[in-house]
């Protein structure tokens, strides 16, 4: 029997790794653990570590990873702590981490130099900020990587990863976005006490490598939301660098019936509110990856996503107020289906396929760089 780490930080990638969980835990041949931490453990935004234990598996490991401080490297040297002592009282097989989180990085960095194998979910990808960065670093640290389209793994390649290691599944939310199992709507508007028939939906992140600019954008944002007539419903930030600033900015729209704010939501519950919202705006990668599946526009924001899929859908703006607005009011419905290159639906059952050859636990734990230029 082989034991498998999930490492989860937030809601939002242990949404891209819950079907992944669910199929090696229902499956005799694996022994499955989940690493908990990072904002699954505040209570502003949430608590949403009751999410994770919602999935059924037994073996959940909870860690509160903040520090008195709100920097990105303290945070990553207690998750490291933190895993290190898991990891020599619960020895692993394989570590699986997902994105471009430091509670990822954490377990990457702690599974290569424990010589523990470790697995990349959705590793190849662009995107702006620090999230770049952190996310290569992760593929470099990783000996195996599961990427969501042939261009990610063009580029694993490219940064010198064997072809031998990368497999293409599709992204694994895809598993739950078509599945049978998202709630109703009506079941969703009663449990988060949402009043709206029509609404959209509003996420926006702090953006670290532009701290200090926050304060203005989201007052442009909020300052473009406001002037609208449209209903929203504002999803807090994640617990990044600024998000205290963002939360602050906020506050001028409690009160204000044509706003709910909710610090965070279940994945199925978000998935068939975006389902059926008229527009999403903000920097989420939700508006990028998942919005276009559901043909559901999204105005993008600012710099965080950039470089990430382009699609019919996706309106691109600045931090401006006037553009934001004019760009919300704009929006033109589209008709035909473009083509979305994230997977069809069965990620975890491709994942599943691999873990169970031999030949993927022959991985080798000494990584070797391709060099694309060698003769």
């Amino acid at each position: 029997m082989k034991r498998v780490l999930f490492v989860t930080g937030t809601r939002a990638d242990f949404g891209k790794l819950k079907s992944l969980v669910k199929i090696l835990d229902n499956h005799p041949d694996f022994e499955v653990s989940i690493f908990v931490t990072g904002m699954h453990m505040q209570s502003l935004y949430g608590a949403t570590y009751r999410e994770v234990e919602r999935c059924g598996c037994k073996n959940i490991f909870k860690y509160m990873n903040m520090t008195s401080e709100t920097t990105m490297d303290l945070t990553l040297g207690k998750t490291i702590d933190g895993l290190s002592t898991y990891l020599r009282e619960n020895p692993v097989d394989l570590i699986v981490v997902h994105g471009d989180r430091v509670e990822a990085l954490a377990g990457a960095i702690t599974g290569s130099l424990n010589n523990r194998l470790v697995a990349h979910i959705e590793g190849g990808e662009l995107s702006g900020t620090i999230d770049e960065l952190i996310r290569h670093a992760i593929s470099k640290l990783s000996h195996t990587h599961f990427v969501a389209n042939e261009k990610a793994r063009k580029r694993l390649m490219q940064m010198g990863e064997l072809g031998e290691s990368v497999f293409v599944i599709g992204s694994p939310d895809m598993d739950i976005m078509f599945s049978d199992e998202l709630p109703e709507i009506e079941t969703v508007k009663k449990y988060y006490e949402i009043p709206y028939h029509n609404y959209g939906i509003v996420m926006y992140h702090p953006v670290t490598t532009e701290f200090e600019h926050t304060e203005s954008h989201v007052r442009q944002l909020v300052d473009a939301l406001l002037a609208d007539t449209r209903n929203y419903i504002v999803i807090y930030p994640n617990n990044d660098l600024g998000s205290q600033i963002i939360l602050n900015a906020y506050r001028r729209m409690k009160g204000n019936p044509r706003f709910r704010l909710i610090p965070s939501m279940r994945f199925e519950y978000f998935l068939s509110l975006l389902k059926n919202a008229d527009i999403i705006v903000g920097n989420s990668s939700a508006g990028i990856r998942e919005a276009p599946a559901y043909q559901i526009p999204c105005i993008n924001i600012g710099s965080r996503q950039e470089n990430r899929a382009s699609s019919p859908f996706i309106h691109n703006c600045k931090e401006d107020s006037a553009e934001i607005l004019n760009t919300i009011t704009s929006i033109e419905h589209i008709e035909e289906k473009p083509e979305y290159a994230f997977g069809q639906g069965n990620s975890a059952g491709s994942f599943l396929e691999l873990l169970l050859t031999p030949s993927f636990w022959n991985t080798s734990k000494q990584k070797q760089f391709k060099d694309l230029n060698k003769v």
